[in-house]
């Protein structure tokens, strides 16, 4: 790939400082600047050539060429990590995945590939509901190991922070017992994992067949699990899946007005397999983000664009479920909309961790830019989660959440697809992923 003289990442691990000096980088790719990056602004990487930071405890110190960081008091009595001329940028932002499962459905991918399409292997009790079962009757235990195994791929990919839904258990007990293993994983494991919950999925089994079922599920949301979900501050999020053969737009709001008395902020599946208005309705409640957007109009563009809302995209879903129709990316950035990506990590429609491989479906299936997809995928997704001041960007006084590409210019990140280029993960100050493992 053009790096095979690069030296291997070189770590004075023997060093007992509190801070940490990081040189060598060909590219730095600091994403400065304030605010979510619209239009021509989502392609400003604020790309330092031969760039250096400094971290202190955790955070960074001071970022800027080589010479200028190197030149600092502090630096010299810093443990030094050379990263040997690779690229340097935000560890990415993963603003929309479902965590917590409890297998694969491979059997319904075999389905697709003879022709079945989405909805038709739903309604026969396969898809969502296909994994609701599988999830109910699995342990917590079972449930932490898969998830645990899962965010050590994210960081190995270059991930630092995701979100995570709930969704896969539609009844009290077990959407609790999601929401709780997210936090307990938060606290065990160094990712940063942001909860969402989004009991309304689908309606479940136990409740369909009957006229009043979807009127029953929606008020069993809104007066019993939203509240206790809220009372044990267990997500920050409430999401909807608004679409065809899920919950209307009357239910969606019924749900999320719901949510935003009990202090969870709005997020929208939106737009997905067919046009429901749910973008209206994301944009009407200032929702944190709508995702999907595959079947928007051009009044939903208009609207997204006016608006503080971030159009979450997910190619990973299109490419696995093998559809044509993908967002349309360069109409959302054109119009000024704040355009996000992330990986929908989820055992039914985009069962993979790799955000390089969504980097790489962006730029060929969504026309977005190497730099649009990056900045999609840090500062954008930062923003999605209301956490753009501590991650996303490198600048003095944000977290030290970063990652290492073995690659000479960041456009080859999404230009070498399937491929995981990525040499070092770092979290909090700490080397998550590679081979040397040290904490500041």
């Amino acid at each position: 790939m053009g790096r095979s003289a690069c030296p291997t990442v070189w770590h004075n691990s023997q060093a007992l400082s509190t801070s940490l000096l990081i040189t060598g980088a060909s590219q730095l790719l600091t994403l400065r600047g304030r605010g979510p990056r619209r239009g021509t602004a989502l392609a400003a990487l604020g790309i330092i050539k031969d760039g250096a930071l400094l971290v202190r405890d955790g955070l960074i110190a001071a970022v800027g060429t080589r010479a200028k960081v190197e030149a600092l008091a502090e630096a010299a009595r810093a443990e030094k990590l050379d990263v040997g001329g690779r690229v340097v940028l935000p560890g990415f932002v993963d603003s929309h995945t479902h965590l917590i499962h409890a297998a694969s459905r491979a059997e319904e991918y075999e389905l697709k590939i003879a022709g079945a399409s989405y909805e038709e292997i739903a309604r026969k009790g396969g898809g969502i509901l296909n994994s609701v079962k599988k999830l109910r009757a699995a342990t917590s235990e079972v449930l932490k190991l898969r998830a645990r195994r899962a965010l050590g791929q994210f960081a190995a990919y270059g991930t630092t922070t995701i979100e995570a839904k709930s969704g896969y258990g539609l009844d009290v007990a077990s959407e609790l017992k999601i929401l709780r293993l997210h936090k307990e994983l938060g606290a065990e494991q160094p990712l940063d994992i942001v909860s969402t919950f989004l009991g309304a999925h689908v309606v479940p089994a136990e409740y369909r067949g009957t006229p009043d079922g979807a009127k029953r599920y929606v008020e069993l949301l809104a007066e019993k699990l939203i509240p206790e979900v809220a009372a044990e501050k267990l997500a920050e999020f409430c999401d909807v899946f608004c679409d065809r053969g899920a919950f209307t737009v009357q239910q969606s709001r019924e749900i999320l007005e719901a949510g935003v008395r009990h202090g969870l902020v709005p997020r929208v599946h939106a737009e997905q397999l067919t046009r429901s208005g749910a973008t209206q309705l994301a944009v009407k409640l200032g929702a944190a983000s709508c995702d999907h957007l595959e079947q928007v109009h051009s009044n939903d563009i208009a609207a997204l664009a006016k608006s503080q809302t971030v159009a979450t995209l997910l190619p990973g879903c299109d490419f696995h479920l093998g559809l044509a129709k993908y967002a349309p990316a360069r109409k959302l950035i054109d119009a000024g909309a704040i355009v996000g990506l992330a990986t929908d990590y989820n055992p039914g429609t985009s069962p993979t961790m790799s955000m390089p491989m969504i980097l790489s479906l962006a730029c060929s299936q969504l026309r977005m830019t190497p730099a649009e997809a990056i900045t999609a995928a840090t500062i954008n997704g930062a923003y999605a989660l209301r956490r753009e001041k501590q991650v996303g960007s490198l600048g003095v006084g944000k977290l030290a959440d970063l990652a290492v590409f073995e690659v000479a210019d960041y456009r080859e990140i999404p230009y070498y697809f399937g491929m995981n280029t990525c040499s070092l993960t770092m979290k909090r100050g700490v080397v998550v992923h590679g081979d040397n493992k040290s904490t500041v």
